[in-house]
């Protein structure tokens, strides 16, 4: 099955500002993993995971600047990484909301 495919049997909600008729699921990685992790189900993670691997899910999440703090818990579970290796993390850390203060 191509990238093309894969995106097809994605949640269409996920993806309501794409035209999925014209991307695949090399055209923005970060960004269908990020949506798939944030908002998909399970069978949505399944696919995204199928398709990359989970080897290059965790770097392309290691460069991403946001991500929700239970998504990066999961990933951090599932592949044995610390929160520290996230640029997403680190980021966090340096700007801190007020009322954690």
């Amino acid at each position: 099955m191509d990238g093309k495919e894969y995106l097809k049997r994605l949640t269409p909600s996920l993806f309501w500002d794409i035209d999925l008729s014209q991307d695949s699921m090399d055209i923005c990685p970060q960004q269908i993993i990020q949506r798939v992790l944030e908002y998909g189900s399970l069978d949505d993670w399944r696919l995204v995971r199928n398709y990359y691997g989970l080897h290059r899910i965790v770097e392309l999440c290691k460069q991403m600047r946001t991500l929700d703090p239970v998504c990066l818990s999961y990933i951090c579970l599932l592949s044995g990484t610390s929160k520290e290796e996230y640029r997403c993390y680190r980021i966090a850390q340096f700007n801190p909301t007020p009322w954690n203060s």
